[in-house]
């Protein structure tokens, strides 16, 4: 790929920010000349002034171009007007001296005379004429000496303010980095000592025979303030007293997937809280609000964030490797009040669609009209599985969704269904 060039009054600049600065210097150039009468020793004179003190900031090597040419124009003016009032000779000013004086001889005038032709070119110039002219273009050329180092100095200062922008803009990024990621931190060690709590006491419980049994004030679980009558699991019993929206427990081997399912009336509360009902990033895993335990519902439907990290479902797409699906079969789903062993079924991408699309939602699939119904929707699944793993399930079985983001398109999903087995 060619560089692209900016030329401007012959000259090149390497790139569009200096092209913009130079077309800057240009305008006020252009205006300058403009508003001042080249012709006019004075006002030639006085521009230059106005440009050695630095009266128009120029952001480029314009600026010195322009001086030069001022400087150039008084010189032409200078040489101008010495031809029109020439300087009388050295011959001349001898012979008004002996006009004067009468003390001259005719051999001096001689003498001279030899001198002038010998020297031409000294005859036209008055005595000093030499020294201030070399004087005048050591001034010349100090002046452009110091409107360069002015350019110059300004350039790097530019440059340092710039520099020293960038550093602190870095500094506010890096204080605002190390931030975000000790806050993200924060909540990952938080949630994963409250799950390895949750953990260690659902284990004990279930390896110990004096378990707390709770309160026998009311039912042992209330969903959403709906007393339901029905014996929860003794490893569960101690959990629900920390925690009434627990719904069971989701665990795949050889995962990082291990954590407790919540459940509540609102299917966006557990997209950004924990278990303990406090702000977190991560989430929860948790069931669909219209899923039901007790009924069962034909289809139990857990949804969790894809996390980077791998927390949460963040290793759920693992599956769409079918080596992966054939060493980890089985899914570990329990509810409070039984426990289940489900094999997988079905591995495929979908999306969450608009209402008005007509399209096939495995996410509103919680129960079955019927075996047509159920059939249908068995179809649909195997037609969208990445693979066929052979496993199949019939009007009446149980089955299991696992639900999470995927990153290949807007609002998509990745999908493992299964179903119980004994």
């Amino acid at each position: 790929m060619e560089k692209k060039i900016y030329v401007l009054e012959g000259r090149q600049f390497r790139t569009e920010s200096d092209y913009a600065n130079a077309r800057r210097d240009k305008e006020i150039t252009d205006k300058l000349r403009k508003e001042t009468d080249f012709g006019d020793r004075e006002d030639l004179t006085a521009l230059r002034k106005k440009l050695c003190d630095g009266q128009y900031k120029f952001r480029t090597l314009l600026g010195r171009d322009f001086l030069d040419e001022v400087e150039e124009q008084l010189k032409k003016i200078d040489i101008a007007e010495g031809r029109r009032r020439p300087v009388r000779t050295r011959q001349e000013t001898a012979g008004e001296e002996v006009r004067a004086k009468g003390e001259v001889t005719a051999d001096r005038s001689n003498t001279d005379s030899r001198r002038m032709h010998a020297n031409p070119g000294r005859a036209g110039r008055p005595e000093g004429q030499t020294g201030r002219d070399t004087e005048k273009k050591k001034s010349s050329q100090a002046e452009e000496n110091g409107i360069a180092d002015a350019i110059v100095q300004e350039e790097l200062e530019k440059l340092e303010k710039r520099r020293k922008l960038i550093l602190a803009l870095c500094s506010v990024a890096a204080v605002c980095c190390l931030g975000y990621f000790g806050i993200y931190s924060y909540y990952i060690y938080r949630t994963e000592s409250a799950y390895q709590k949750l953990s260690e006491m659902k284990e004990m419980a279930a390896s110990s025979a004096e378990a707390v049994t709770p309160s026998s004030e009311g039912p042992l679980y209330t969903l959403d303030g709906e007393a339901k009558e029905k014996e929860v699991l003794e490893e569960y019993k101690n959990l629900l007293l920390k925690n009434r929206k627990l719904i069971g427990w989701v665990k795949i081997d050889g995962t990082s997937i291990d954590y407790p399912v919540m459940q509540t009336v609102d299917n966006e509360y557990y997209l950004d809280h924990n278990m303990n009902q406090e702000y977190d990033k991560n989430g929860t895993i948790f069931m669909d609000k219209d899923c039901d335990v007790l009924k069962p519902s034909t289809n139990y439907i857990l949804y969790g964030h894809h996390m980077r990290s791998g927390k949460m479902f963040g290793q759920l797409d693992k599956y769409k490797d079918e080596a992966f699906c054939e060493e980890h079969p089985y899914i570990s789903f329990d509810t409070i009040y039984e426990k289940g062993t489900y094999e997988v079924m079905y591995v495929f991408r979908s999306k969450v669609y608009k209402e008005t699309e007509i399209a096939f939602k495995y996410y509103q699939f919680i129960d079955a009209n019927g075996e047509q119904e159920f059939d249908s929707y068995m179809q649909e699944m195997a037609a969208l599985s990445l693979y066929d793993t052979g496993v199949t399930a019939a009007y009446g079985d149980q089955l299991l969704t696992l639900s999470t983001c995927d990153y290949q398109e807007t609002d998509g999903r990745f999908v493992v269904v299964a179903k119980k087995v004994e």
